[in-house]
């Protein structure tokens, strides 16, 4: 549900070394409107044809949670010189329902977003609102502007693609009985990835845990991946510890 804004601390140090193209998924606040038709392609689709737009190739691709996975998808596509994922979505193992979890939390969030977004400068103002807000996300807030927070509050608040998106994913499993009992949709044709791939994964992630959430992508799809864990850091390295998680996206 976040914005393409999520890499504002890590930006700087990127764009010293590489023109950086961030484009912000369909559905969600400052990106493109959701096809009235959804499938598993087209938020791959989407980054794409950004990708087209910009006159780019192939790219050292980074994203995190839904993005990461994305990413994957791009890279399996050809479109990819490499490919870093933080906590990317899509790796419970086969027979771990979790996912149902997460999809009741992401609404939830999205409730209480719209209903904190008017409110939003006076709740990030103090440092318990700031906590708040970052809870899911990080493990560290005080080093991030509360001006961006309530940008990504805001975000939240009004991003299209949450409900659409969670409908589309509870709906597969009926409607595909031979897709995975675990993940339906949710799958990656690694073996088309011939780039270098670094996947990176916070112990404290309370979204996608670790390393549950990792499982497909260890046991099945990528262990031959270059695995980093970050101790003590939440969902979103790339705000957590900016620092760190540029100098992993600078470093393959």
């Amino acid at each position: 549900m976040d914005t393409s804004r999520t890499w504002e601390l890590v930006r700087p140090a990127l764009e010293r070394h590489h023109e950086v193209l961030a484009p912000t998924l369909p559905g969600h606040a400052g990106g493109p409107p959701l096809a009235a038709g959804l499938d598993d392609a087209m938020l791959a689709d989407a980054v794409e044809r950004a990708m087209d737009g910009a006159g780019i190739g192939e790219a050292a691709l980074v994203g995190n949670s839904l993005g990461g996975f994305v990413a994957l998808q791009l890279a399996a596509r050809g479109r990819a010189r490499s490919v870093v994922a933080f906590a990317p979505a899509g790796g419970w193992a086969r027979g771990d329902d979790s996912w149902r979890a997460l999809l009741a939390l992401q609404a939830s969030m999205h409730a209480a977003a719209k209903a904190a977004a008017p409110h939003a400068e006076a709740l990030l103002a103090t440092p318990e609102g700031r906590r708040r807000a970052t809870r899911y996300l990080t493990v560290r807030h005080e080093h991030i502007p509360a001006e961006l927070l309530a940008h990504q509050l805001i975000g939240v608040a009004t991003c299209e693609a949450a409900s659409r998106l969670d409908e589309y994913a509870t709906r597969s499993i009926t409607d595909r009985p031979q897709a995975s009992p675990a993940v339906p949709g949710w799958e990656l044709d690694a073996a088309a990835i011939g780039c270098p791939v670094r996947i990176v994964w916070g112990t404290e992630d309370r979204l996608l845990p670790w390393p549950s959430a990792a499982a497909r992508f260890r046991d099945d799809w990528l262990p031959h991946a270059d695995w980093v864990e970050l101790d003590g850091v939440g969902h979103c390295p790339q705000l957590d510890v900016p620092l760190e998680a540029a100098q992993l996206i600078l470093g393959l």
